[in-house]
């Protein structure tokens, strides 16, 4: 079955008004083109931070049952519509993403990876999960979450078909390139979102805030991966919907049909150097060092004997998903290994 789908790159800021007449009128665009499911950017309800330097003001708190979550129900009506938010749950809050249709929920997803000084403003999420929708079984990840494998790969074997990260992913601070299209951090942007669909053959809606906020700049392209790698749609830098129609059982049968990169998949061959005593380091470096008890604090797990973080009892059979580390000191960069959160990598978050 055909299904019609659509990504969105704009601008979001903290006036939920405004967010929500922007909103508004994606979705009479999206019903006008037809289009089933509608991925919309990371926090496009309220605006993201203005800095990552720790400390920024942060967007409105809203209720995963409140009243704003009941309005974009309203709005999304029959489309099935993906929505990053800043939640708020008993004081503490999180940069979530909800997925839902004017009949409800379908599924929720609180951000697990945090880059830079993300973690001032907000808790970190500890799962991902796929869930059943009317245009087939969805997961979600927000950002950052896509620059780990181990998210993509959790989603995809607890059956995701359709992967949808909402972001609000700047460009370069440091090194800017003078054309945004040309940044560095756009360029990656665009990788991970390939690499994911590619590497789990699943389709993949990547949706992104676009314009200035504070002190970012969003790099925009939005798209639709198909489960080949290849980029079905795009918007510019500038923003946009990026719209195509995919047969999605059609296109993943194909996909895997002579490499099935799931079906293929040896974890027993995964734990770092062969030996399931040896984990990385403090600093993200190969280190080894005997298996400790199930009393360790988490910033003392070493990893299991698929080569990924945690105790037996937190992944599924010789899938190498689970398992835990500390958060590490902060620095100036992003850093793949020091960032990872393995507990949240057991399909289900089990």
């Amino acid at each position: 079955m055909n299904i019609r789908m659509a990504a969105v790159a704009a601008p979001f800021g903290r006036d939920l008004e405004e967010c929500f007449e922007r909103i508004s009128g994606l979705l009479a665009r999206a019903r006008d083109s037809g289009v089933r499911l509608l991925a919309l950017p990371e926090a496009c309800l309220g605006g993201y931070l203005a800095s990552l330097d720790g400390g920024a003001e942060g967007p409105p708190a809203l209720a995963a049952d409140g009243p704003e979550i009941t309005r974009l129900r309203q709005l999304a009506g029959d489309v099935v519509v993906c929505a990053g938010y800043c939640e708020e749950e008993a004081g503490v809050r999180y940069n979530s993403v909800v997925c839902l249709t004017g009949d409800g929920v379908l599924g929720h997803h609180r951000k697990v990876h945090q880059p830079l000084s993300e973690h001032s403003s907000y808790a970190a999420g500890d799962r991902f999960a796929a869930f059943d929708t009317p245009v087939g079984r969805l997961g979600m990840m927000i950002c950052y979450d896509k620059a780990f494998p181990e998210s993509a790969r959790a989603l995809a074997l607890d059956g995701a078909e359709i992967v949808v990260c909402v972001s609000a992913w700047p460009a370069s601070r440091t090194n800017p390139a003078p054309d945004i299209a040309d940044d560095r951090w756009t360029h990656r942007f665009d990788l991970f979102d390939r690499a994911r669909a590619l590497e789990n053959q699943v389709v993949w809606l990547s949706a992104n805030q676009s314009g200035s906020f504070g002190q970012l700049r969003f790099v925009g392209r939005a798209k639709v991966v198909g489960p080949g790698g290849e980029v079905l749609a795009v918007t510019p830098v500038d923003g946009g919907m990026a719209v195509a129609e995919v047969d999605v059982g059609a296109s993943l049968t194909a996909a895997r049909r002579s490499m099935g990169h799931l079906r293929d998949r040896r974890p027993e061959a995964y734990a770092v150097g062969g030996s399931p005593d040896r984990r990385l380091d403090a600093g993200g470096v190969g280190g080894s060092r005997a298996r400790q008890s199930d009393t360790d604090a988490p910033g003392d797990r070493q990893a299991d004997a698929d080569g990924v973080g945690g105790s037996s009892d937190r992944r599924l059979d010789a899938d190498g998903v689970g398992g835990s580390r500390g958060r590490q000191p902060d620095t100036d960069v992003l850093d793949g290994s020091r960032d990872r959160q393995a507990d949240a990598y057991p399909v289900g978050g089990s």
